[in-house]
């Protein structure tokens, strides 16, 4: 049974830091392009981030660059997303998604993804 499940999320003031883990089951983990989505209240599920199968690339969407993280380890399995200066803008449920593409380019453009995890809440209090 393919599954993503995501940790980390919770309550933070504004300026702080979360690290969002995800982790997957039921999938040649190493092979697949991973990558987080968020969806704010109100609004639909949006990019933030994605990781190539090696890691070796990664690709945000602009308003995150320099605070957001993409990270995965592919021993455990695992993707990750640090947060840096958490905003209030940034409170969400935060998807984590795989794609079976294996390829970047197409991945990146499209943000096309195949598996979603169940979210994790993250709340910015200012």
């Amino acid at each position: 049974q393919v599954q993503l499940v995501e940790s980390g999320g919770g309550l933070v003031q504004a300026g702080g830091s979360l690290r969002l883990s995800c982790a997957a089951s039921g999938l040649t983990f190493n092979t697949m392009i991973m990558g987080w989505f968020r969806q704010a209240p109100g609004k639909n599920r949006a990019f933030v981030a994605a990781i190539s199968s090696n890691g070796q690339s990664t690709d945000y969407v602009e308003s995150v660059k320099g605070r957001f993280a993409i990270s995965r380890d592919n021993a455990k399995t695992t993707v990750y997303l640090q947060i840096s200066d958490l905003k209030p803008d940034d409170t969400a449920v935060y998807y984590c998604a795989a794609a079976y593409s294996s390829s970047w380019y197409q991945v990146s453009k499209s943000h096309q993804f195949d598996v979603w995890g169940q979210g994790t809440q993250v709340t910015v209090s200012s």
